[in-house]
């Protein structure tokens, strides 16, 4: 059961996912959730890291679409300035937010990656519709809300469980 939340792969950052090996497999699209995945949950605009990662990620002929729990306001500032398209409200881990932006980017589930820092949410919710999965380390814990921060406790929960069962393994992540 707690196989749900377990991500294909794991990283520290965005910046350590290899696009080249992705692409190379057949995934053209990558879904990627906003706070404390890309910049921390108070941060309102991308950090020139994060914007070079952008056009690395459209250099290698990626699409990409933020799909975000946050509101509309909060998201679009960050997305409409890059020229992303974007998923506000999206009440992952619901199947919706993750179809809509497959069908934004025109791909089907096999073709696209989620990003995200959350197993709750983001992991689970690609999983559940067969998506590959890919979990990054928070950027800033102490931003967090208080569903994210409930959240969390529910993922040492689950990170237990999988430990417990010899399916998650701290020195797994690169």
């Amino acid at each position: 059961m707690f196989e749900r939340f377990l991500p294909k792969l794991r990283v520290n950052s965005v910046f350590d996912i290899d696009l080249e090996s992705l692409y190379a497999q057949g995934y053209r699209g990558i879904i990627t959730d906003l706070d404390n995945t890309l910049v921390g949950a108070k941060a309102p605009l991308a950090t020139p890291e994060i914007v070079e990662w952008f056009e690395k990620v459209k250099n290698f002929g990626f699409k990409l679409v933020i799909v975000s729990n946050n509101n509309l306001d909060r998201v679009s500032k960050f997305a409409t300035p890059l020229n992303i398209e974007y998923v506000h409200a999206a009440r992952k881990p619901l199947g919706a937010p993750f179809h809509r932006a497959l069908s934004m980017m025109g791909l089907a589930p096999q073709e696209a990656i989620v990003v995200g820092d959350q197993l709750m949410t983001d992991v689970y919710g690609g999983n559940r519709l067969g998506l590959f999965t890919v979990l990054v380390l928070p950027i800033a814990v102490t931003e967090e809300g208080f569903g994210t921060r409930f959240n969390r406790r529910l993922e040492r929960i689950v990170k237990r469980r999988l430990h417990k069962s010899g399916l998650w393994l701290e020195e797994e992540k690169k």
